[in-house]
């Protein structure tokens, strides 16, 4: 690890896990490039990716994942209520796909919940196999399958997982 609290070593290389902004037009394109990837692999009216103006709103945690100066990653945190929140916007620039990055921005948003007092993290994702690497990805960090939650309902295209988390200590 370095002495960057922000940077993670991921497959031998470094990370700078912070904020991001949409003002950076790399930041847009890969919210640009998740939005019509998530379109294109999902029958209609069951993809529900942010776009910017979504990614914009009150409450949002947009983070994003640097190898020097390439963005790799980004990742967002929806508030629901004061102890509620959805990951929204997971995503791993394919260049990078299968390095920890996604972890890397899941563990990061992760904190930042319980950090702020969330106890429940949730998240809605697709059912086909292009979502299994995501799903697992999930499982792995303690997120099971249950009902759904905010506008969403669970379908032959759609599924909720949800993690309960523990206060953050003091």
């Amino acid at each position: 690890m370095t002495a960057d609290p922000a940077a993670r070593i991921v497959a031998g290389m470094v990370l700078d896990i912070r904020p991001a902004h949409l003002s950076d037009p790399a930041v847009r394109e890969l919210v640009a490039y998740h939005q019509r990837d998530m379109l294109a692999m999902s029958p209609p009216g069951t993809s529900f990716a942010l776009d910017e103006s979504g990614l914009s709103g009150p409450g949002i945690t947009l983070l994003g994942a640097w190898r020097g100066q390439v963005l790799v990653g980004i990742g967002a945190m929806k508030r629901l209520s004061a102890d509620s929140a959805e990951l929204k916007s997971m995503r791993t620039h394919a260049d990078h796909l299968g390095r920890g990055v996604a972890s890397a921005v899941l563990d990061r948003l992760i904190a930042i919940a319980r950090a702020e007092g969330i106890s429940r993290l949730s998240l809605e994702t697709g059912t086909n196999e292009r979502f299994a690497p995501a799903v697992a990805l999930y499982a792995k960090r303690g997120f099971f399958a249950g009902e759904a939650f905010a506008d969403y309902a669970n379908g032959p295209h759609n599924q909720c997982y949800h993690l309960a988390l523990a206060p953050a200590a003091t």
